[in-house]
């Protein structure tokens, strides 16, 4: 039998980094709807890289493909997408923080239901999933999946409601957390996303035709246009009708509230040519770097970017700072595939599979490394180890966000807090001397609103959802507090 080192083995050989739930897109009424949506998820292949699926309906039947690993490694064979014909799709490209790696797992979730066919799938988490999936099997349901989505096809399939689109939100309402949902009838494509906007939701078009998409670089991928952001609460509901034309539906929240997105959108998630609730990804990381800069100077000869999350924010603080920016770490792009056994020797190598340091620019500098964030500190240790072997003088570490304090429940799949850096150190001092470096320093929680937003944050109000940096967690976390989310959910082994 042979073995591959998997992408996401590669990107996080130590465990040491932070990896969001899920990327999702839809779109109706277009007669390449599903080669659409593969190219989709193609721009959204960094929101989640253990799977992919796509599910599409060509006016009579609904057809799937769902498959382990990457979206180029499957949608990009003519022979795949010829097995998705029709003029409607959503997909969905996969990090699991809920249920275990296997493909049952793997979304949409289809289900017939009274009126026909749905298929759903999400981005984000929700808290109370587990509560809600245990109340629906004390009452006779069955559930084939580990994933909290399907919670969601049994409260539209129970709900008293006549329309599936009325029977979507009965279920969503019911529904806590931080999500993006869509969801695919015969005739319907549907969005939703949560009460207070944590993950982000986008609106577009192509040929007059709705699209759906986690960020908005998947709409720039395919030439659509960037129409609005779903508002947070805001389900909004597009349809064919009998003459072809497409009718909008947006239905608001009852009881609006403030929308809080995920900071860590900007600092780690999104990709920089993406515009997360208006705002440019590329130009909040530099403004984080510039504001480090500012709150955290540092003598030295050359400012280096720990690719590629740390460039935007180390072009800030060159620029800010007035000392030279360099490419001192080279990246490694093409690790995703080898044929390597991944063994205690190979996990050895640590960074090295990834990065590689440019001597010429390291050998005999004081070097600034600038990191979008620090979890474990393992891969920083290792980074910091590679420079100095590569002749720095001295090595500072700068990072472009705060301490991480506290895990998430909203589809970051954090390490719980006892094994993340800033809970086992004293100060940024004892930190450094882990780490190996000769100084480190982190963002202030105001200079990231102010990078991000443009003003201090509000503790009686935060414009953001922040609570890893603060512990301010903004929603009831039912799961959590009934049971730790040890998830304890007995599942039939799969070797899919």
């Amino acid at each position: 039998m042979t073995h591959s080192l998997s992408s996401s083995f590669l990107e996080d050989i130590d465990g040491d980094a932070l990896h969001e739930e899920c990327g999702v897109f839809g779109i109706l009424g277009h007669p390449d709807a599903a080669t659409l949506t593969a190219l989709g998820l193609h721009a959204l292949q960094h929101r989640g890289q253990e799977a992919a699926g796509i599910v599409s309906f060509d006016g009579r039947q609904f057809h799937t493909e769902k498959h382990m690993g990457l979206v180029g490694d499957h949608y990009t064979n003519p022979a795949t997408l010829a097995k998705l014909p029709g003029s409607a799709s959503i997909g969905h490209t996969r990090y699991s923080t809920t249920g275990e790696v296997a493909l049952r797992n793997v979304q949409p979730l289809f289900a017939e239901l009274e009126e026909g066919g749905i298929a759903i799938a999400h981005n984000g988490n929700f808290t109370n999933g587990l509560t809600l999936r245990r109340q629906i099997i004390a009452t006779g349901a069955i559930c084939q999946s580990t994933s909290d989505s399907e919670v969601v096809l049994h409260l539209i399939a129970r709900s008293r409601h006549s329309s599936t689109a009325d029977r979507f939100i009965d279920a969503m309402r019911q529904m806590e957390g931080g999500y993006a949902m869509i969801a695919m009838t015969r005739t319907k494509l549907i969005a939703a996303r949560d009460p207070i906007g944590i993950r982000p939701l986008v609106m577009g078009e192509l040929d007059g035709k709705p699209i759906f998409a986690s960020e908005s670089c998947a709409l720039d991928i395919i030439g659509a246009k960037f129409i609005r952001d779903v508002k947070n609460g805001e389900v909004v509901i597009c349809e064919i009708q009998p003459d072809g034309s497409i009718s909008i539906d947006a239905r608001a929240p009852a009881r609006p509230q403030p929308e809080r997105p995920c900071l860590f959108e900007y600092v780690y998630f999104a990709r920089p040519d993406s515009v997360v609730s208006g705002r440019n990804v590329y130009q909040t990381r530099k403004n984080m770097g510039h504001n480090l800069a500012l709150e955290a100077p540092c003598d030295g000869d050359v400012v280096v970017p720990v690719p590629d999350g740390g460039t935007p924010a180390a072009l800030g603080y060159a620029q800010a700072s007035g000392i030279p920016f360099e490419y001192g770490i080279i990246r490694n792009h093409y690790v995703g595939r080898t044929f390597i056994e991944p063994t205690q020797q190979i996990r050895a190598f640590g960074v090295k599979l990834k990065h590689s340091a440019n001597r010429a620019m390291i050998e005999g500098k004081r070097v600034i490394l600038v990191d979008d964030s620090i979890v474990r500190g393992t891969t920083s240790l290792k980074i910091v180890q590679m420079i100095r072997d590569a002749g720095a003088k001295e090595v500072h570490i700068r990072v472009a966000s705060p301490m991480i304090y506290h895990p998430d429940f909203y589809g970051i799949d954090t390490p719980d807090a006892d094994k993340l850096l800033a809970n086992q150190y004293a100060d940024e001092a004892a930190m450094a001397k882990f780490i190996g470096a000769d100084s480190l320093a982190f963002l202030s929680i105001d200079g990231l609103y102010k990078a991000v937003g443009g003003e201090a944050r509000n503790p009686d109000n935060p414009q953001f959802t922040d609570h890893y940096f603060t512990g301010d967690y903004p929603t009831r976390l039912l799961d959590k507090e009934g049971e730790k989310m040890g998830r304890r959910v007995s599942v039939l082994a799969s070797n899919g």
